[in-house]
């Protein structure tokens, strides 16, 4: 695996409570290295033909794309939205100490 594997993966909640408890899950089962939860963020959307206005709670993983598959199932599992905003950005670049960081981070567990 190399650093370009890194990945940020965008998800918001309906609060921290929930985005919480699923990044913990996600940390702790090394499928995100780390997680940022950004809380009081206004989502403007159309949802079954009408426009909607939420606050919600943006989380940030930061995973690898071997992980992502796994980090998607669970987070889609344990999601209270319907269709959970889940999107892979790509990095161009970072500290390579933090890239190496996320990489060794999000090794499967073995005997998992």
């Amino acid at each position: 695996m190399n650093q370009e594997d890194v990945k940020i993966v965008l998800c918001t909640f309906p609060n921290v409570e929930k985005a919480r408890q699923i990044g913990t899950v996600l940390v702790a089962t090394q499928l995100a290295a780390c997680v940022n939860l950004i809380p009081a963020i206004q989502s403007i959307y159309c949802w079954e033909g009408k426009v909607e206005e939420q606050e919600e709670v943006l989380a940030l993983f930061k995973t690898t794309m071997a992980r992502y598959s796994e980090l998607q199932q669970v987070v889609a599992e344990m999601h209270p939205y319907e269709i959970p905003e889940l999107v892979v950005l790509d990095l161009a670049a970072g500290l390579p100490a933090y890239l190496q960081w996320v990489l060794s981070s999000t090794q499967p567990v073995e005997g998992a």
